[in-house]
């Protein structure tokens, strides 16, 4: 043993002293002293615990090997660190992977005896559940100190219950289980403990259950979160569970991480930084290394707002160890190479600090020591000639901490526009009417103002004259600010989304555009705050199929099958927030208007599958699967159920507003029973799995419904079932259905269920449509259809005298349009089938011309038309305008649309539109 490192060993800690005399015989048997100068691999810890705990069955005698292998490794880690064997990065990961190597040992033992007594954790599906074990703070960054607490929190997969005699539920197993892992590593005996636990950091802090599931974490985090959580949640790491916990984890990185840049960090920053300074002078703690001004926590918080603000567009920033993430900001621009050298360097030494303070007598503090022979102590450890060149060591480290923190919050604050603001109120007065002005009036005096917090009052006064700046640069100041003011309304409590708007000078402009347009977006964003978050955080561009399908599944996939609002409220606000990136894509980014019925019918599609799953597992959990008819079981893979899209979501043309027109089929054995407890007919089961998705997509709430969904386009319309079986469905259409059924099977598609019965709906759907027709019959039964549809939908005579033209219904309109597609499918197909491939009209109507049926003039002219009046259709519905336009505008596209008509269908047609 070499004496002159165990001289300084011995001067470095006094809690040394004691391993010494209390573990000399172990000491000598566990290892040579000259390991004593090398790193331990994390393989090698491991190897010591297992060493340490073979063969202990007695929960004592394992409580006690523990803690004698814990005091011999602090005191080779106090050893190296006083000899500077190490350096701060090695010894803080030896420590923490000693601390997950002991969870892991502790999870392992306490497990056991309660599975003899309650038998396997099971979740209602069979799943085995494990004890999910999420590190936080610096065991979750690995960045351990020599005398740290270890933060925790147990979570689960799934609920569900135990199986053996005496059962409880997977909760319960999991608390007990959490409370004897505490116990085996907190609790104090003669030989101390191994680490102390802290829980607080749980959903909800003391007195909350001690586990939770997945589902219920996510739930705390979306609703209750906290932004200190954010914080904390940085560094949370899994210790132990397995792909569950992985996928636990991933649940939380977009509450830590924005997927925007998240300006609300910097108010926090400030936040925080007036909190410290107030903290330290209420306590006192001038002298606390950590928490003090210039301290550890100092640095980690200067890191952390960045990765807070920049995480989720950065992911090198979303690291956990605060070093790595430091050297990243430099890397990516975000703080200059000094600022990175001073805080790192800083950093270090205030971690050595922090260990020859804990060294000492191994307690969890980082108050620099009053008494004189302590202080001597620290000095000789770190290398000072005596205490006051030690503490002007220590003051210039923790002055540049505080220059760079004090230089982070003025480099960040943006200009305010609130030093010119009487001339911006100038201005606005200038150019609003009384009316508006009156309004802003009884804004700023009127009841809502009065009962709102004094925090949220002066948020709202730092925000106003951002807006008003915003508002005076917009084409339409007035409108903009008369659609902006219930927005402002409605989120003036919730004064994070001020935050963001007042930091992100884009946004609130981009916002302020969006109402100049769109009143419609205004009161979306208005009823539904929430998605305020979507519109800040967007790129405009347009959403893609699989992002939507995976965004969608990630969200439902961990709430339970009864948790019915939480599904109806996801199901909601995912339709929602993706209408309106397609809506803000349209607008700012001016999308084509293929591309925008795309995405919006992609948005309709995903919702419909994932509605029809839910409603689908919705039944069979409570009444078991049916068999389809040949006698085969459904599955959740094998449905054996489609929805049929009819209109503008079978054709692909959805606009802003519409509903869906859905048909559901079955090809279930509809006199067999299905195989559960509470067994019901294939029938039945097939018209509970309608009526439940109906319910899901239109039931009224506090989010609205998802869509409005009309059923009466099933076979015998509002008289017939709600869902049809295949062979039913087969037989109408061949033997009873009218024309103007066939002809709204044109637009129908399958978009959702069993792939197979998908594919046989197509091949009727193909082989009605191509029956030979005789043309003359098609072109009455197609001309009194559209008759009758504009007597009851177009514009009166008072109107069209007046110059309107409505938009979808009345001649040369959007209908004409439809009507001629569908009317070239029906009379043509049964000579050429290619015509009834595709349920979309600009389709239809290429491969008309394709076939030689229409000319190519003919075809692109009214692709044309029918593009341009759906493009001011989609206008006019952001607009929340009637689809009444002035016919004059839209004279000479009419007369190009009634010609054909009246060379298709209708011979004896006006083409003199507007004097109808």
């Amino acid at each position: 043993m070499n004496a002159t490192q165990l001289g300084k060993t011995l001067i470095a800690s006094q809690y040394a002293e004691q391993v010494l005399s209390l573990h000399q015989d172990a000491l000598n048997e566990d290892y040579q002293f000259d390991q004593f100068l090398t790193a331990l691999s994390t393989e090698q810890i491991n190897q010591f615990v297992d060493q340490c705990l073979v063969d202990i069955q007695d929960e004592g005698q394992w409580m006690h090997a523990l803690r004698g292998l814990r005091a011999r490794l602090m005191l080779r880690w106090i050893w190296q660190d006083a000899n500077q064997l190490t350096d701060v990065v090695t010894l803080t990961r030896e420590l923490s992977d000693f601390a997950d190597v002991c969870i892991c040992a502790a999870k392992a033992f306490a497990r056991q005896p309660l599975v003899l007594k309650y038998g396997e954790p099971l979740s209602y599906s069979g799943k085995v559940q494990d004890l999910i074990v999420i590190a936080m703070g610096k065991l979750g960054a690995q960045e351990l100190n020599l005398s740290s607490d270890i933060d925790l929190i147990f979570a689960f997969d799934e609920q569900g219950e135990t199986t053996g005699r005496r059962s409880i539920d997977v909760q319960q197993f999991c608390i007990l289980w959490g409370q004897k892992l505490i116990y085996l590593l907190d609790h104090i005996t003669a030989d101390g403990f191994i680490f102390r636990v802290d829980m607080r950091l749980r959903p909800w802090g003391d007195g909350s259950a001690l586990a939770i599931s997945h589902v219920a974490l996510e739930k705390y985090l979306s609703q209750h979160g906290r932004e200190w959580e954010r914080y904390a949640w940085i560094k949370a790491r899994i210790v132990s569970g397995g792909q569950a916990g992985l996928e636990l984890l991933n649940m939380t990185r977009p509450f830590v991480f924005r997927k925007y840049v998240d300006y609300t960090a910097f108010e926090a920053m400030r936040e925080m930084k007036a909190m410290i300074e107030r903290e330290v002078a209420r306590r006192n703690i001038t002298d606390d290394i950590k928490l003090g001004a210039g301290g550890i926590r100092e640095v980690e918080f200067i890191v952390q707002v960045f990765q807070l603000i920049y995480g989720g567009a950065k992911l090198e920033l979303q690291d956990r160890q605060c070093l790595v993430s430091l050297k990243h900001l430099g890397e990516v621009g975000l703080l200059d190479e000094q600022a990175v050298i001073d805080l790192e360097d800083a950093y270090l030494f205030l971690r050595r600090v922090e260990h020859a303070i804990q060294a000492l007598n191994d307690q969890q503090t980082q108050s620099l020591p009053t008494e004189p022979e302590l202080r001597e102590r620290i000095t000789q450890t770190l290398g000072f000639a005596d205490w006051e060149v030690f503490m002007q060591h220590l003051n210039l480290k923790r002055d540049k901490v505080i220059f760079q923190f004090e230089h982070l919050i003025k480099e960040k604050g943006l200009d305010s526009p609130a030093e010119n603001f009487g001339l911006l109120e100038k201005k606005l007065d200038d150019i609003l009417d009384d009316g508006t002005k009156n309004l802003i009036h009884e804004f700023w005096y009127g009841h809502a103002i009065k009962k709102l917090p004094a925090k949220a009052v002066q948020r709202l006064k730092e925000f106003w004259p951002h807006l008003i700046e915003a508002v005076l640069q917009s084409d339409k100041p007035q409108v903009a600010l008369m659609r902006l003011m219930p927005l402002v309304e409605s989120v003036m409590r919730r004064t994070v989304y001020l935050v963001m708007l007042i930091e992100s000078k884009g946004a609130l402009q981009r916002l302020v555009k969006m109402a100049t347009v769109s009143p419609w977006i205004c009161e979306e964003l208005t009823h539904y705050p929430v998605l305020l978050d979507e519109f800040l955080s967007m790129d405009f561009e347009l959403p893609k199929r699989q992002d939507l399908e995976d965004s969608l599944r990630q969200q439902l996939l961990r709430i339970e099958l009864d948790q019915v609002e939480d599904l109806m409220r996801v199901l909601r606000l995912f339709k929602k927030s993706n209408v309106l990136t397609v809506a803000a894509s349209d607008v700012l980014a001016e999308s084509p208007l293929m591309k925008v019925s795309d995405a919006l019918t992609d948005i309709a599609e995903v919702s419909v599958i994932a509605t029809l799953n839910l409603a689908y597992q919705t039944v069979a959990k409570r009444h078991g699967y049916p068999l389809n008819v040949d006698g085969q079981r459904c599955s959740l893979q094998d449905l054996a159920f489609v929805v049929v899209g009819y209109g503008k979501v079978g054709g692909i043309e959805l606009g802003y507003g519409s509903d869906l027109d859905l048909v559901f089929i079955h090809y279930m054995d509809e006199q067999a029973d299905t195989d559960g407890m509470k067994p019901i007919s294939g029938f039945e089961f097939a018209m509970r799995v309608a009526q439940k998705f109906v319910s899901f997509m239109t039931t009224q709430t506090l989010d609205g419904r998802v869509y409005e969904v009309d059923t009466r386009l099933r076979p015998s319309g509002e008289a017939g079932m709600l869902v049809t079986s295949f062979k039913a469905f087969e037989q109408y259409q061949f033997k009873s259905a009218w024309v103007w059924e066939h002809q709204a099977l044109v637009r129908a598609r399958s978009i959702a269920g069993d792939l197979a019965l998908r594919q046989k709906f197509e091949q009727l759907r193909c082989n009605i449509l191509t029956i030979p027709r005789v043309e003359q019959e098609v072109r009455l039964e197609v001309l009194n259809m559209r008759e009758k549809m504009k007597d009851h939908l177009g514009s009166s005579n008072e109107q069209k005298k007046h110059g309107i033209f409505q938009l979808k219904q009345d001649a040369g309109g959007i209908v004409d349009i439809e009507f001629m597609a569908q009317y070239v499918v029906l009379a043509w197909s049964g000579t050429n089938k290619d015509l009834a491939h595709y349920s979309d009209n600009v389709r239809i109507l290429e491969d008309a011309a394709q076939a030689g049926c229409l000319s190519s003039d003919d075809a692109s002219a009214l692709i044309q038309a029918y593009l341009s009046e759906r493009a001011e259709s989609h206008r006019l519905a952001l607009a929340n305008q009637s689809m009444q336009v002035q016919a004059a505008d839209w004279h000479d596209t009419r007369v190009i649309v009634c010609k054909l008509w009246q060379r298709l269908i209708d011979p004896t047609a006006t083409v003199a539109v507007g004097t109808e």
